[in-house]
């Protein structure tokens, strides 16, 4: 299966206004925002339902592949903050799953790993 193609879109205006950018993030209502960075990998888990804004079935598509949030940000051509308001009303539909990066493993303190290499070559 191909992952579909990912091409980034042309600047448009109508998405620099704020106005536009309020009506995509709709009327904030005190609710928390998912704790989500840069780096935070967003997979979808389903189609794209015709009750979804556009961005959000784009995203949707996007991301049948695991995806970056500032990757995300970039295709959209939206703002970080904008990208994190449609991903938190997606996670809360379960419609997409995040996970932090694999962080790389911290290589354990020299001294250890001498005290393991000299109690080895005494038995």
């Amino acid at each position: 299966m191909n992952s579909p193609r990912r091409e980034r879109r042309e600047a448009d205006p109508a998405l620099n206004d704020p106005e536009r950018l309020y009506v995509i993030t709709g009327d904030p209502d005190g609710s928390e925002r998912a704790s989500l960075d840069l780096v935070t990998m967003v997979v979808a888990k389903a189609q794209p339902s015709p009750t979804v804004q556009p961005e959000q079935a784009v995203i949707l598509r996007l991301c049948q592949a695991p995806l970056s949030v500032a990757e995300i940000s970039a295709y959209l051509g939206l703002p970080f903050s904008v990208v994190t308001s449609l991903l938190t009303e997606l996670l809360a539909t379960e419609l997409i799953e995040s996970r932090a990066p694999v962080a790389r493993a911290t290589l354990p303190d020299r001294s250890l790993l001498e005290a393991v290499m000299h109690g080895l070559q005494k038995l």
